[in-house]
Parts: C-alpha cells; structure tokens; sequence
C-alpha cells in the first residue's frame, strides 16, 4: 500500500524542517556548510512574506518529507511572472518515488492557473543527477549563463 502524499505550502511550523533541509542541500551539492542564523532569518523572512516568494512541502505520514522554495521574476519580454524553483530538496530516504515529479507537476499547475510564463530553476553544474531529473520532466537547459558579483 502507497501512503498517501500531500502537498501544500509551507506554514511557519515548518521552518526548522526547511532550514534542516537547506543545510543538507547545501552540504549534499556543494560540500559547503551555511550561518544557520542567517539562514533561519532568510527562511523566516520568506514565511512571513509573501511578496518574497513561498515553500511548497510534500508530507507524507504527517512528515515534511520534501521541500522547494518559489520565487518570483517579471520578465517584459512576456508580461508575465517567471516561477523560479529553488532550494529542491527531498528527504534521502524519500528519493526516486515520485516525490519531486509530483511537487512539480503541482507547482506547474499552479502557475499555469497564475498565469506566470514558465518555470525557471538553475542547479549546481556538478549536480548532474539533478539536472537527469529535471531533463525527464521536460525541462531544456537554458541558453542564459548566470553571473554573479557577491556582495
């Protein structure tokens, strides 16, 4: 029998959950440790604001087993909203059973019903086994480089 999977966005319950799940993010893709203050405050500042974009959980037995972080891009080229998915984790003992395919076919249909004009994540280019998952649910490399100046 397959327990049942739910998702819904993030309440402020769920922040030490969240901020469990970007340390080990972090750590997994870029073997590199995060200020847990300040990453707590970030993720705090998100749950209170919603002008900063929102977490969408999945839960299983009444357990945040997953978790991604939406963000928001005006793009003028389309008069509409980019969704940028970022900080996609699911719990290691969670992982290949449909858990992030089902958080994104959620989080597309979300944003179709918003009207946004697409959905947008970038991946740390080592993480190869992330980017095999998100080729297979359709999603195409961009033709954009990120570049960034650290402040």
């Amino acid at each position: 029998m397959t327990v049942p999977l739910m998702i819904r966005r993030a309440k402020p319950e769920d922040l030490a959950t969240i901020v469990r799940f970007n340390v080990s993010l972090v750590q997994e893709a870029r073997g590199k440790e995060l200020d847990p203050t300040t990453l707590q405050k970030g993720v705090q500042a998100v749950l209170k604001d919603s002008y900063r974009g929102f977490y969408t959980v999945a839960e299983m037995d009444d357990q945040v087993v997953a978790a991604v972080l939406v963000t928001f891009e005006w793009s003028d080229f389309s008069n509409a909203w980019f969704w940028w998915l970022q900080d996609v984790y699911v719990e290691p003992n969670h992982r290949q059973q449909g858990i992030f395919r089902a958080l994104y076919q959620y989080l597309k249909d979300q944003a179709t019903r918003s009207n946004a004009c697409g959905l947008r994540l970038y991946v740390y280019q080592g993480n190869v086994k992330a980017q095999a998952v998100y080729e297979k649910l359709g999603m195409l490399p961009s033709d954009s480089l990120m570049y960034e100046d650290r402040l």
